[in-house]
């Protein structure tokens, strides 16, 4: 079973167990995880599931879509190199992922 790692905007690091085939934002609303809000429930319609990805997990990920790279220039946070919607980013069996979650999502 994977397992998700949150980091806060605090520092802060709460770890959730994954279900494979399910997104890191589904792990994340699930669990109550602060700041991710995820409005649009995942269907790429919103930019509040902003995460930032490990840099050293992000070829374990098919590359930005167009349209998540749209949403990515909406977020409430900066964008960065590494952003991602985690709506996005579904899990696989055996593949922990570790993800911080910005100070704003509205």
């Amino acid at each position: 079973m994977p397992k998700v790692f949150f980091t806060q905007p605090d520092g802060t690091v709460v770890a959730m167990d994954g279900r494979p085939g399910d997104s890191v934002m589904q792990t994340a609303v699930r669990n109550g995880v602060n700041g991710i809000v995820a409005q649009c429930g995942g269907v790429l319609s919103c930019a509040t599931c902003h995460v930032l990805l490990a840099e050293d997990e992000s070829d374990r990920y098919p590359p930005v879509s167009d349209a998540e790279d749209e949403m990515l220039d909406c977020t409430a946070t900066d964008r960065e190199p590494t952003s991602r919607l985690s709506c996005q980013l579904v899990l696989a069996e055996g593949a922990d992922v570790h993800v911080t979650v910005p100070p704003e999502q509205l």
